[in-house]
């Protein structure tokens, strides 16, 4: 199934479509465009959490997709097994599963939409682009793309609900400190 879904896709291309999904599949590069994004998010006060978030999450996307996950199961690149089809971009040198691409788009995508609904839908809709991207370049299966999608949205997940919560605990603390220096004026 998932080389039926890549060669349907091939059958597809074109001069507008190849130049389109090259420029998309640059987005996901790496994670830089993400990394930028967060890196802006982070200078300003008001968006601060939401890059920190991000940049947590790519980082442990990062340990566990691309250190650990693609390492332990070692899975072969549509592009390794069927070399007749011409790439449009350089092969790969890692392993497929889970596309690191889509695990870093979707991993910045869920934290922006968690933030901001208007900016995360568009972000979104980039992540799935770049993961369409890494399907139409055959340089991943779907599952690569869909595990990517499912890790990085869970990270981001988890990232902002501990996040939050310790965010929600220092915060507390502080106000307990607070509340006891108030306290002790008081009595003073």
């Amino acid at each position: 199934m998932d080389f039926g879904i890549l060669y349907a896709l091939n059958a597809v291309h074109s001069g507008f479509l190849d130049k389109l999904m090259i420029g998309i599949t640059y987005l996901g590069e790496k994670g830089i465009f993400w990394i930028c994004v967060s890196i802006i998010l982070i200078a300003f006060k008001k968006t601060r959490k939401c890059g920190f978030f991000m940049l947590i999450s790519m980082i442990i996307g990062v340990i566990i997709g691309n250190g650990l996950i693609k390492n332990l199961v070692a899975r072969s690149r549509p592009c390794w097994i069927d070399e007749s089809i011409q790439l449009l971009i350089a092969n790969p040198k890692d392993y497929s599963f889970p596309s690191g691409h889509t695990l870093a788009s979707f991993e910045a995508a869920i934290s922006i939409l968690l933030f901001d609904k208007k900016w995360g839908t568009l972000a979104t809709i980039t992540a799935f682009f770049i993961g369409l991207s890494r399907l139409y370049l055959f340089v991943h299966f779907p599952s690569d793309v869909v595990a990517g999608a499912v890790l990085g949205t869970c990270i981001a997940l988890l990232v902002n609900y501990f996040g939050n919560k310790i965010l929600e605990k220092r915060e507390n603390k502080k106000n307990n400190i607070l509340n006891k220096e108030t306290q002790r004026e008081k009595e003073e």
